[in-house]
């Protein structure tokens, strides 16, 4: 409902409220039985053992738990019909191998996103405030979230509101709504009804739940809680928002699909070839055919690639943890790496939210000031060669000024009206401080700020007698001035007037807010008795300040690093279309003054497809609500971009959520948006996010590497497993026709030691180039795009023919099956473990120090002890079908493998084949 269109008489009438007393106890309990709790909706956390089950709803972990399920019906029909102990135990413990790989991946997942879940819940603030309120005639303080609608509660400097009243009494009231609207500045509150319709910000007969006062106070009758408020709007629209693949998860479930097919291709391309050999059409020979398709096939699935996966990317997300980035899931890591576009708030976020005085004009000269925020460090530069007395002017700045800053553990913190702390600072910058004049002068009057005067005159008594001091929109200070102070004269002159104008101008155009300053000596019969109208007249000007909130230091740095990475940065936010121009220009965002700026009820007017159409060659929005910033990004992911969004205020929330990774202000920001963000930076710091980008594409690439690595000896295990079965038909040597190259655990052995350990550790590799000087990449691209596939093909025959070569010459030198599958086994592991120094780069292994990644040699040096050893030990001779060599051939499959992956490297390097 409209409240601030209703007279406040008409609302205390229609919720039954007295505003000398409050409510009853016994209306408070119909109020809150009929409107609800002062709570906002929640999303309710999903209980753990359902966060572990979602670990088993990927695809590839489907096939393998299916996997899991045919190797024990396997192993049953072995053990109970055939009497075929032996395939029986290979089926049992290829099912169990299989199924500790499904639960040590689902472990991985559950305890990365139960970490994020605590870590994020320890950045939220216990939400026990408490407010005071009417109720049976005493006014009382009560926890927030006992607020009821109609209650009459009271506001005051520092306050929260803390549900959404209408203002029935305000004196000086300013109240500062920078997480509903995005401006820093205060506004003046009202009692007046409204009749116009009008957006929140301007709203000025009203207060909002989350709000700060910062000036005054105020008496109001709460119209809303809980979801009712604004706040709870907000909350609901996040929530109408779904859930969102990754392009990783895309990618991967593509993957996962033809990887399906061609498992299912070869189950019945064994069957049948099976079948034909076996020579009948029987239960049994079926029974025995079809168990031995799906071992095999089974065995050429990449196992390992969901455990893999997530390593890799808890590995990203600790890192991005040192640089203080939270991740909250997985999948986010990489979709950093694909960013194209940074839609990012202002307020806040590329600004500091501390309003600052930069430069000021005083009894005519002109002076910059460095250091911004809150802290009163830096220094005041003049910028002209003749410096003048600025006491007159900061003087009247720190006396007629109510704002204070306070040291708090090494942090300043400001109370009161953040143009007033600005002015505060500015005086202490310069050793001028309110505390220490007042040693020397009284206030003796205080003629407090009013919306109508647009003025603040303070009258002080001091030993040379009374004098004003008044602040003040410039314009109308000038318009109650005699002259202006220059060089330390008066000077009443209409040119003094016009440069002075010229000035404040000048500071408007730099998107700086301009407040004036202008004293008055009085005498003692007009300080004790004249009016405000009296006193505020013939004033002098001794200046004009110029207040901006400053963009955070390290963010023009980080932006052009962005732009360098051909990463666009929008800027979107509620303030003003010239502080948001100038901001943005200032930043780098912009390299034009007059870049075009797309203002809220421009985008009122717009359909979807006009956006559309200007959405690329827009970088910055003024005005806007929660409802454009969501529009915006969905029409640049329209355009096929992979948007992220960054904010601290809880109207950033539903764009954060529907934008393809949320990223949220861990200090500043407010819980809502915490709970919609993707990454958190704990530190504030939008630098973080130029390092999340960068380390999101390293993650990718080292993805992309194991993924080569990966699929390459699956490649090589299925080609040889099928030239055995069409090639090796019959007896040679010692070795049987229906032998197969590999085993069924030999393979899986491969998949998830001598291949998976060593994938693990390419999660470590620095980024092979500078790929901050890199167009992102398609979010539509395959992760095996530009020549993957093809590499992949070419190396993993060449490594599948050298494995069935080597089985096939042990067999034509009279070893015995198990040694013929036993070196075919370690020149496939050793092969794959030279192919790793290959497969981490996407050019040649010369190009990359094999010693760059000390992680990755001691997985290799594992690998390769580990598998020796199950050629030697008599437990997995047993259960793997491995059997012991001797030296020479040990010293053969270790390094006549590594030939085929230094042949074609080298062919790479010298003819620059792309497909190779």
């Amino acid at each position: 409902m409209l409240h601030y269109k209703k007279e406040k008489e008409l609302i205390l009438e229609e919720f039954s409220v007295d505003p000398n007393t409050g409510l009853s106890p016994k209306q408070v309990i119909n109020q809150r039985e009929v409107y609800g709790e002062n709570k906002l909706p929640e999303e309710a956390e999903d209980p753990y053992w359902k966060v572990f089950l979602k670990n088993f709803k990927e695809p590839i972990v489907i096939v393998l738990l299916g996997a899991v399920v045919l190797s024990f019906l396997s192993s049953y029909y072995a053990f109970q019909i055939q009497n075929d102990p032996k395939h029986g135990v290979e089926a049992l413990y290829e099912a169990i191998a299989i199924l500790i790989l499904i639960l040590i991946n689902a472990c991985l997942g559950f305890w990365q996103e139960i970490s994020a879940r605590k870590s994020l819940n320890a950045l939220k603030e216990m939400n026990n405030r408490q407010t005071t309120v009417l109720r049976d005639g005493q006014w009382q303080k009560i926890v927030a979230t006992e607020l009821v609608v109609g209650d009459i509660v009271r506001a005051q400097v520092g306050d929260f509101v803390e549900a959404d009243v209408r203002w029935i009494e305000a004196n000086e009231l300013q109240v500062i709504e920078s997480h509903l609207t995005g401006e820093a500045d205060a506004i003046q509150k009202t009692t007046e009804v409204i009749t116009e319709t009008v957006e929140v910000g301007d709203r000025i007969n009203m207060g909002f739940s989350g709000s700060t006062v910062s000036n005054g106070q105020g008496i109001g009758v709460v119209v809303g809680v809980g979801k009712d408020t604004e706040l709870g709007n907000i909350a609901q629209l996040i929530q109408s928002v779904g859930s969102k693949k990754s392009p990783l998860q895309n990618t991967v479930s593509q993957l996962t699909k033809t990887l399906m097919l061609i498992s299912g291709g070869i189950v019945v391309l064994t069957f049948i070839v099976g079948i034909i050999r076996a020579g009948e059409f029987s239960i049994d020979s079926i029974t025995s055919v079809l168990s031995t398709s799906i071992a095999l096939a089974v065995a050429s699935i990449p196992d390992a690639l969901p455990a893999v996966l997530s390593i890799v990317l808890t590995i990203g997300a600790a890192k991005m943890a040192k640089n203080k980035g939270l991740i909250k899931s997985l999948t986010s890591v990489e979709t950093l790496g694909g960013t194209s576009y940074i839609c990012s708030d202002k307020t806040g976020t590329l600004t500091k939210n501390e309003m600052t005085v930069v430069k000021f004009t005083a009894n005519g000269t002109s002076y910059d000031v460095t250091g911004l925020g809150y802290a009163p460090k830096g220094s005041i530069k003049v910028l002209s060669d003749q410096k003048t007395n600025a006491q007159p002017f900061l003087y009247g700045a720190v006396l007629c000024n109510e704002a204070t800053v306070k040291e708090v553990d090494g942090d300043y913190k400001p109370f009161g009206n953040p143009t007033e702390v600005a002015l505060t600072v500015l005086g202490q910058k310069a050793n001028v401080r309110k505390n220490d004049l007042l040693e020397n002068e009284t206030i003796i009057r205080t003629l407090p700020f009013t919306s109508d005067r647009k003025m603040m005159s303070v009258v002080i008594q001091n030993q040379d007698g009374y004098m004003l001091y008044t602040k003040g929109a410039p314009d109308v200070v000038l318009n109650q001035s005699q002259g202006v102070l220059v060089a330390d004269k008066i000077d009443t002159r209409d040119h003094a007037k016009q440069q002075f104008n010229q000035t404040v101008e000048e500071y408007a155009e730099k998107a700086l807010r301009t407040l004036a300053v202008a004293y008055r000596p009085l005498t003692k019969e007009q300080a004790m008795e004249a009016s405000v109208e009296e006193l505020e007249q013939e004033l002098i000007l001794t200046g004009v300040a110029g207040i901006i909130d400053p963009a955070r230091e390290e963010v023009k740095e980080s932006i052009k690093v962005l732009h360098e990475a051909n990463v666009e940065v929008v800027m979107i936010t509620g303030d003003h279309e010239k502080t948001a121009r100038a901001i943005a220009y200032e930043l780098g965002i912009v390299n034009d003054k007059q870049a075009p700026v797309i203002k809220g009820v421009e985008l009122e007017e717009m359909t979807d497809d006009e956006l559309f159409e200007k959405v690329k060659t827009t970088n910055v929005y003024a005005r806007v609500s929660p409802e454009h910033k969501q529009r915006i990004v969905k029409q640049l992911q329209a355009h096929g971009e992979v948007v992220a969004m960054t904010g601290d205020g809880v109207n950033d929330a539903p764009a954060l959520r529907v934008a393809d990774i949320g990223i949220a202000m861990g200090i500043a920001g407010t819980e809502v948006t915490k709970d919609s963000a993707d990454l958190i930076l704990l530190d504030d710091k939008f630098t973080t996010i130029e390092k999340s980008v960068q380390s999101g594409r390293t993650i990718y690439g080292n993805i992309k590497n194991f993924m080569r690595h990966e699929l390459t000896t699956n490649v090589a295990e299925v080609l040889s497993l099928l030239i055995g079965l069409f090639f090796f038909t019959h007896t040679i040597g010692n070795v049987p026709g229906s032998t197969p190259v590999l085993t069924a655990l030999m393979v899986l052995w491969v998949n998830m030691v001598s291949d998976a350990v060593p994938s693990f550790s390419l999660g470590y590799d620095v980024a092979e180039s500078d790929i901050m000087k890199e167009q992102p990449r398609d979010p539509k691209e395959s992760v095996l795009a530009n020549y993957t596939w093809s590499r992949v093909l070419i190396r993993g025959t060449v490594m599948g023919l050298v494995v069935f070569a080597a089985f096939y010459l042990a067999a034509k030198a009279g070893m015995s099956s198990n040694e013929a599958q036993t070196v075919a086994f370690l020149t496939l592991v050793y092969g794959q473990l030279w192919h790793v120094f290959d497969a981490r780069s996407s050019k040649t292994l010369f190009r990359r120090n094999p010693f760059g990644n000390p992680r990755l040699l001691l997985a290799v040096g594992f690998a390769a002890i580990s598998s020796f050893l199950v050629t030697i030990i008599p437990f997995f001779n047993t259960v793997m079908g491995t059997a012991p060599l001797t030296l020479p051939i040990y010293m053969m499959v270790i390094f006549i493998p590594a030939l085929p992956t230094f042949v074609l490297s080298g062919i790479k390097e010298v003819f620059g084949i792309k497909i190779w």
